[in-house]
């Protein structure tokens, strides 16, 4: 991680330190006109070796939603989602209910946003993850191997609202108005994967699991050198559900198998993705996957909008773990339970991980 190469006399925390402080994240830095990127942005050539290896016959699963509120079609959508989630852990939905114009605005907005002069978003530019607003490039800067090659505007909806005036206003009033139209999306997922293990549709609501919301708009600049580091590092989402939406400058892989495969915007379309904390309480049925996002080698910006729901983790003490709903002889559980407090120190405790909590509460034959 951090420290000072003897042999050169490169110190990196120092450098860090410098970038952070300065506050010009790395749009500053692309937009600055540098040919080539910081040194602490290079990840090991052992990290970027399979960059150019993606699939280029399989894209992952596309489902419509238009009938979902019909008997005769929501049986089949059930076992389309379920699929999806137990094969892919990611799929795309169309016809969600959300309007496209209000998913452009979004996208333009946290656009907007990041194109802001250094002096008027640099007033928001800090490091408080837990609560509030933050602007920051890399949530994970001091804790990483190596840094990754976007920014980040974050703001946490939910279950404690920030006062609205908080949020930048160039966004303002898209972030909340798009917040509630992902939660209405979210919320008839949850009802779906819920009916896909075979429990009432309101199970997951019922249990709190979309209560906690964290709206995230990042920006992925331009890169000089793509080939030297990513947009963001491989991980699994720690959360139950996340929604994204991207504009058109690609970017997303999504790890299959062996492969890592594009995600190639679908117009109108939202990504659905599973998150560790619902394969766990899940029992495995359901399944998380690595992601990534190449660093941008386009002169537009790569712009995606997450909102990641998770449970409400505002009691450290509540204790989580697979369904017993889900549970028999035949199928005993296979993780253990946990702590809120054990499953947030596990997310702050490093850099972006896969699985990490998934293997630490796995069971042992």
């Amino acid at each position: 991680m951090a420290g000072i190469d003897a042999a050169s006399g490169y110190d990196r925390m120092k450098e860090l330190k410098e970038f952070d402080e300065s506050k010009i994240g790395v749009k500053g830095l692309s937009d600055s006109g540098i040919t080539s990127i910081p040194r602490f942005f290079v990840h090991p050539p052992e990290a970027l070796s399979d960059l150019k290896s993606s699939s280029t016959c399989a894209s992952i699963p596309v489902i419509d939603l238009s009938g979902v509120n019909s008997a005769a079609h929501r049986r089949k959508i059930v076992e389309q989602v379920k699929e999806a989630a137990t094969t892919w852990g990611f799929f795309q939905v169309i016809n969600h209910g959300a309007p496209v114009p209000a998913m452009e605005e979004t996208i333009n907005a946290i656009k907007a946003f990041h194109e802001q002069p250094h002096e008027v978003k640099s007033k928001y530019y800090k490091r408080n993850e837990r609560q509030g607003v933050m602007y920051a490039s890399n949530n994970d800067l001091y804790r990483a191997n190596a840094a990754a090659w976007h920014d980040y505007l974050q703001v946490c909806m939910a279950p404690t609202p920030p006062k609205v005036g908080d949020i930048p206003e160039v966004c303002r009033k898209e972030a909340v108005a798009w917040t509630k139209r992902a939660t209405e999306v979210a919320e008839t997922l949850m009802e779906l994967l819920s009916q896909g293990l075979g429990l009432e549709a309101g199970k997951l609501k019922e249990l709190k699991f979309a209560d906690e919301r964290l709206f995230v708009g990042i920006c992925y600049p331009y890169c000089p050198q793509p080939d030297l580091t990513v947009g963001i590092t491989p991980h699994t989402d720690p959360g139950v559900v996340t929604v994204l939406m991207q504009n058109h400058v690609p970017g997303l892989q999504v790890k299959h198998g062996e492969e890592w495969v594009n995600v190639d915007p679908v117009h109108g379309g939202l990504i659905i993705n599973v998150g560790d904390f619902l394969q766990i309480i899940s029992n495995g049925e359901y399944r998380s996957v690595q992601h990534r996002v190449l660093a941008n080698s386009y002169k537009e910006a790569r712009i995606s909008v997450v909102i990641f729901f998770n449970v409400n983790k505002e009691n450290d003490d509540c204790c989580y773990g697979p369904l017993p709903e889900l549970l028999s002889p035949e199928k005993p559980a296979i993780y253990r339970n946990f702590t809120v407090k054990e499953y947030d120190e596990n997310f702050y405790s490093k850099g972006l991980d896969s699985k990490s909590m998934i293997e630490k509460v796995k069971m042992q034959n």
